[in-house]
């Protein structure tokens, strides 16, 4: 056997023993997550909302956060009526402080922390030139501090038990840049080196920290995002992108396969095929990957005239169109049910 050769079966004994041991880790049972109290930033709508709902569904007590007192007690009122134990505070995740503090008033009231789920997010939309250096600091404060702050503010309680799971909820858009959304792009970035780096440095200690890559997912999410530029057009396809079955999946399927994935403590889950395939092509073939993305910047909206910002539900309503609001009727049910929509 030629020394090539050798090469190729040593390799591709490594990767069967490799894919074997996946295999095997699947299979753990891993944490029970009854009786457990788990952590969710950004937890009154959306995703965060559905992670509660599934975390609670299996026995879990959540203590959920966000920036808007009205939204949460409508999201209290939910899980509490499906008979989740929830505790709630406001807290703006981009204040260490009010991290602080609500990490302490949750050990007081719910005597643990066992998960962390950091899923807090801002969505920017809309060309380069319309964005401004604030905006580009308001997504690394929500995205990147508003995942480190709790982190920190955790860890003590965890390293002293020896035991806990972190899951920092990232996305695609943090493996690719996309044209369009620099400022949210950038933040996960920052947020998937924060949570690789934090899976080696903790495993010694015990804590299993989970790297969640999502793709596109109708959680409703285009209502709350912030469109600039040729304001709805940036809604029109944003929307179309966020709510399409085809190309997204459901917030439920999403937050069922999260939830695994902290059970077992696995190191990266990556969300919608379409995901996966981007990610990898980007691994092996980073300039076609470029190509592919100029292409989508030319078709993208040009730089239209508006600086500041409009949320989605405003733009939605601006344009008014029948014929949208039929294509996104994924997008909207998913709203309707994820306290999207006050």
């Amino acid at each position: 056997m030629t020394q090539h050769a050798r090469n190729w079966t040593l390799a591709a004994g490594l990767g069967a023993s490799g894919l074997l041991a996946w295999s095997a880790m699947r299979r753990r049972p891993g944490m029970d997550v009854r009786g457990k109290v788990v952590m969710i930033t950004g937890g009154s709508r959306g995703l965060g909302l559905e992670l509660a709902r599934e975390f609670g569904a299996r026995g879990a007590s959540v203590a959920i956060c966000s920036r808007d007192e009205a939204e949460l007690d409508r999201a209290a009122r939910d899980l509490s009526s499906r008979g989740i134990t929830v505790h709630h505070g406001v807290c703006d995740v981009s204040s260490q402080s009010q991290v602080e503090n609500f990490v302490q008033e949750t050990l007081r009231d719910a005597g643990a922390v066992d998960i962390l789920v950091n899923n807090a997010g801002v969505i920017q939309v809309g060309p380069l030139a319309k964005m401004t250096i604030a905006d580009f600091q308001n997504a690394m404060d929500v995205m990147f501090w508003g995942t480190l702050y709790p982190t920190l503010a955790v860890l003590p309680y965890m390293r002293e038990r020896g035991a806990g799971r972190i899951v920092n909820v990232t996305s695609i858009g943090g493996k690719i840049s996309i044209p369009h959304l620099l400022p949210y792009s950038c933040a996960k970035f920052a947020a998937v080196a924060l949570s690789e780096g934090l899976r080696a440095e903790l495993a010694p200690a015990g804590i299993k920290v989970t790297t969640v890559v999502p793709g596109l997912m109708r959680t409703g999410s285009h209502l709350n995002a912030l469109f600039k530029g040729q304001q709805e057009k940036e809604y029109a396809w944003f929307s179309l992108g966020a709510a399409t079955p085809l190309v997204s999946i459901s917030s439920k399927r999403a937050a069922r396969s999260i939830v695994q994935a902290a059970i077992r403590g696995d190191a990266e889950l990556t969300l919608s095929a379409l995901a996966v395939i981007a990610s990898t092509v980007q691994g092996i073939a980073p300039q076609f990957v470029s190509m592919v993305s100029s292409v989508v910047q030319r078709i993208l909206p040009s730089q239209g005239r508006h600086v500041e910002p409009v949320r989605g539900a405003e733009a939605k309503a601006r344009l008014n169109s029948q014929l949208l609001n039929a294509a996104n009727f994924a997008g909207e049910r998913a709203a309707q049910g994820l306290n999207q929509i006050a």
